[in-house]
């Protein structure tokens, strides 16, 4: 059942035709997708805007910078438990979902011979924008992961079925899990490790593993305690010029993009996407369940996530902050309270969408979710202007609690502006570059355009 039949578009979308081989047209899309796509982009800058405006040990300690207040605290705690991870976790799953609206929409159209290339081309320039975006404007960028997941493994999964989709993406974030469980195990050999402090002080040589073991440790104890002079430095290089920054960032990019995007994004990745794929043929991100249905999913995930977030972050709070309370707490629950917490977010969401209620709110996130290329690199250029050095440079300088202030200022901005903007445009610029690199065929940008050569074409029929 086409869920644009239930009453699920948002505002009164213009109808265009259907172009052969071209991107979406506005009366293909599902709207109720757009709106969880825009609620979770917006959701993502709640955890990403600590580190777009303060040192990198913050995320595992946010104490670093000093005692916070209550209050602080009290946010950063709340910040846990509703966004840290769900958010993603959504994001990734309408990307999966999308491989299939894409590659289902060219097959109907009789296009299934080149949908493949299609496919891969528009991954392909995703990566590189994914690139271009981690090197030379800010590290935690989550582009080049969609990329490369979806040209490793996606393809191949269109046609599945929902519940081996669902099944596959489950046991890939289990085997994330599982992954994470033993890399924790290896390097917290508490017992190994003390042996070794001991023969370390008694001035007695170590073996290879021992010494392993003992870096190992250092290493995730400099994270969550950084020493002062390293945040300084961090400070101060931020707060450089572009130069500078680029200098810092580069190591952490290659990181991330590297060893990062194989040791955790890629199961991380692939997993959610998965899950959303089966999520969209099963009919749930697409609005088609009863309300009933939609409500039981959101009493059960909060009732399992929220209470599993709380006690995580209370652990972590009542040992303060320490890296084994941090792993411990943190890390290896992750996964069960994020996808049963982002659930939950989805299903509310979808309520009200399938109930067509607030639509003067959904009809904005859908504007978002429509634009959210666009919406997700704005974002950055207007965050690194904000707190790095190239720009007014106020890295380290506010306050935990004031960066929700800048966080409210560019919802705003993402809402409104792209509201006007598709008034007038068919796509955001960025997702117009995207599709017409996709295509190998500039796109009509502007919707009197697309109409006019609608008219030309029937003309010629």
């Amino acid at each position: 059942m086409d869920a644009r039949a239930e009453g699920l578009s948002v505002g009164s979308a213009m109808a265009e035709p259907i172009v052969p081989v071209g991107p979406v047209a506005q009366g293909e899309r599902i709207s109720s997708v757009d709106v969880l796509r825009g609620f979770a982009l917006l959701g993502i800058l709640v955890m990403n805007i600590s580190d777009y405006a303060l040192p990198e040990g913050f995320a595992y300690n946010p104490r670093i910078l000093g005692l916070l207040g209550k209050s602080s605290l009290l946010l950063w705690a709340g910040r846990f438990i509703l966004f840290e991870g769900k958010m993603r976790a959504l994001f990734s799953m309408l990307f999966g979902a999308g491989v299939i609206l894409l590659t289902s929409r060219l097959e109907k159209r009789g296009d299934a011979a080149i949908a493949g290339d299609i496919f891969a081309r528009r991954n392909l320039w995703l990566t590189l924008f994914g690139l271009l975006h981690a090197f030379f404007l800010w590290w935690g960028d989550i582009l080049y992961f969609y990329g490369m997941t979806a040209l490793l493994f996606l393809y191949p999964c269109r046609k599945l079925k929902a519940r081996t989709l669902l099944i596959a993406g489950a046991l890939v974030v289990l085997c994330g899990v599982g992954y994470r469980t033993i890399r924790l195990e290896s390097r917290l050999h508490l017992a190994q490790r003390a042996e070794a402090a001991k023969r370390l002080q008694a001035g007695q040589a170590l073996t290879e593993e021992q010494k392993e073991d003992i870096n190992a440790w250092d290493k995730i104890v400099e994270r969550s305690h950084p020493d002062p002079k390293e945040i300084e430095q961090e400070i101060a290089e931020m707060r450089g010029g572009y130069a500078a920054v680029f200098r810092h960032n580069a190591p952490i990019v290659v990181e991330e993009q590297g060893a990062g995007f194989y040791r955790f994004g890629f199961l991380d990745s692939l997993g959610m996407m998965l899950l959303g794929m089966g999520l969209l043929q099963a009919g749930f991100l697409s609005g088609q369940l009863s309300y009933r249905a939609y409500a039981w999913i959101a009493v059960t995930g909060y009732a399992v996530g929220s209470p599993l977030g709380l006690v995580c972050t209370w652990q972590v709070w009542r040992h303060g902050f320490e890296p084994l309370a941090m792993l411990q707490w943190e890390f290896l629950p992750y996964d069960v309270q994020r996808v049963c917490v982002g659930m939950a977010h989805a299903a509310v969401l979808l309520l009200i969408v399938k109930a067509g209620a607030l639509r003067w709110a959904t009809k904005s996130l859908a504007a978002v979710g429509q634009m959210a290329l666009s919406n997700y690199l704005g974002t950055t250029v207007i965050c690194t202007m904000v707190f790095d050095g190239w720009g007014f440079a106020l890295f380290g300088r506010m306050p935990f609690y004031k960066l929700f202030y800048v966080v409210a200022l560019i919802w705003v901005v993402n809402l409104v502006s792209s509201t006007i903007w598709l008034k007038y445009f068919r796509f955001g610029p960025l997702e117009w570059a995207w599709r017409s690199l996709t295509y190998w065929r500039v796109q009509p940008m502007r919707r009197r355009e697309l109409t006019a050569r609608s008219g030309i074409m029937a003309a010629r029929a």
